[in-house]
């Protein structure tokens, strides 16, 4: 099947055909830069991220676009909270994230324009809506009047009857109406001031993202990416201001990640139950984050709970810990033979199976689904038992470029797999209160009864492992022991 999407604006699938053969202009939504990002925030990054490497798979160049907001209310709140100014504080936190963002190896984007580096663009942009009759001009302010746009409301599925209807804030008297919003806002703050021809000021949040999509994408771009709380007001509004000064469609398709809750409860500063990515990062794992995002479909809330954590955990293990075995195989045996025809059928079969879910809205559960049944079919040739076979080496090198090569859509499973079972291994004992040297030295005394024959101590120690989820064994790539996952 051809890829389909599902478009907040149609509300429904609908079939994907970029503006030109083989090109996709695709804009999301990134981050306001005023603090280090909340795990949800990373959300958008990892599905975009998959969706771009997905339509390049498909064969289209992407110009892929995500940008700063580094001109906005609670920066210069938080400038002020510190004595700095605001771009000082947005620089910062800038680098802050994209030190997170490296530590996800995700694909770099071709764009990441920031406000403060578009304000000429933002003010010709405005200029262009005040000019057409869009845009009006009071005391230094400049704002939208959504009466001349037709059918506001067009994506968020919003009347306006019903939003005046259920008003309860004070009305600005001098609009014309009272959603009409602000374009350009006066503004005597240092460091967040530009000249206009309407005074001093600074740009409004919604003009910000169409006034970059349009300098560097064009008048309409294919895609536009963002967590679900952007459609209303933020989105809807960006409507208005790109098909207000073009009268063209303004975007092809909307896309829109759901939210991420903290065991069935929205994250918030009053229940103190915000967890940013990087202390997300730094207490699990930058690979459970992404596969955590991935394993629910992204129009799903995604509900984060140690039971959710745990389960990425087990399922990541599961694959690496068949790479590992793999990579030992294809170490001893080498790649000269062929490769298991079944199993290769099977792979074969499971390509179409991909390629149907991820043409199907990106639907990440279903593969992650066949990957493990890949993985399964894998682990019960067992390979490890024919090292004489030539054959064995070329099916677990087949294997392990099959697993590389999807996960590297998803930007998974690209880690040496020794290495990485044995942080999770440190991260789960980290949770148990034990440390490697402290098993280490109980699987050493267990082996020393086993070589004296005291199989009474050993059992007793074997059994002592076992209660602490550690598991024992021999095997011919020379582990000893590993934490239940």
């Amino acid at each position: 099947m051809s890829l389909v999407i599902y478009d907040t604006m149609s509300k429904k699938k609908i079939p994907f055909t970029p503006i030109n053969k083989g090109v996709v202009k695709l804009y999301v939504c990134g981050p306001t830069v005023y603090n280090y990002l909340h795990i949800g925030n990373f959300r958008g990054a990892i599905f975009f991220n998959l969706v771009r490497n997905w339509l390049e798979r498909l064969g289209n160049k992407v110009s892929f676009v995500y940008n700063y907001t580094d001109v906005d209310d609670k920066i210069i709140n938080k400038a002020k909270d510190e004595g700095k100014l605001p771009l000082e504080i947005s620089e910062f936190f800038i680098k802050e994230y994209e030190q997170d963002f490296k530590r996800l190896e995700l694909t770099q984007h071709d764009f990441n324009p920031k406000v403060s580096d578009y304000i000429n663009e933002i003010i010709k942009f405005i200029q262009d809506l005040v000019d057409n009759g869009s845009a009006y001009v009071i005391e230094g302010e400049v704002f939208f009047e959504i009466n001349t746009f037709d059918n506001y409301g067009k994506l968020s599925g919003k009347v306006l009857e019903d939003l005046e209807a259920g008003q309860r804030v004070e009305v600005d008297e001098r609009k014309k109406n009272p959603f009409d919003f602000v374009l350009w806002k006066p503004s005597n703050i240092e460091g967040a001031k530009w000249s206009s021809p309407w005074g001093e000021g600074r740009p409004g949040w919604h003009i910000e993202c169409s006034a970059m999509i349009q300098e560097i994408l064009g008048d309409t771009i294919d895609i536009h990416g963002g967590g679900v709380d952007l459609i209303f007001p933020h989105h809807e509004n960006e409507v208005c201001q790109g098909e207000g000064r073009t009268s063209k469609t303004y975007c092809n398709y909307w896309m829109h990640n759901n939210f991420l809750n903290m065991k069935d409860e929205k994250m918030s500063k009053s229940l103190g139950n915000i967890i940013t990515g990087r202390s997300f990062m730094d207490k699990w794992h930058p690979e459970i984050l992404k596969f955590l995002m991935l394993s629910s479909h992204y129009r799903a809330i995604l509900n984060m709970s140690d039971e959710k954590i745990h389960y990425s955990i087990s399922g990541l293990a599961r694959v690496y810990s068949a790479l590992r075995d793999a990579e030992f195989i294809r170490s001893q045996v080498g790649t000269e033979g062929k490769v298991n025809k079944k199993f290769q059928e099977l792979l074969s079969s499971m390509d179409k199976k991909i390629e149907t879910a991820m043409n199907d809205d990106f639907n990440t559960v279903e593969v992650i689904a066949y990957l493990f049944e890949v993985v399964r079919s894998f682990n019960s040739l067992s390979l490890e038992k024919k090292l004489k076979d030539a054959n064995s080496g070329s099916t677990a090198d087949y294997f392990i470029c099959w697993i590389k090569s999807y996960g590297s859509l998803m930007a998974l499973y690209q880690n040496d797999p020794p290495t990485f079972l044995e942080e999770l291994d440190n991260i789960l004992l980290r949770e148990k209160g034990m440390t490697r040297v402290e098993v280490d030295q109980i699987v050493e005394e267990r082996e020393s009864a086993r070589s004296k024959k005291d199989f009474q101590k050993s059992d007793e120690l074997r059994d002592l492992l076992l209660s602490k989820g550690i598991l024992v064994f021999d095997n011919l790539a020379g582990r000893s022991w590993e934490v239940k996952k």
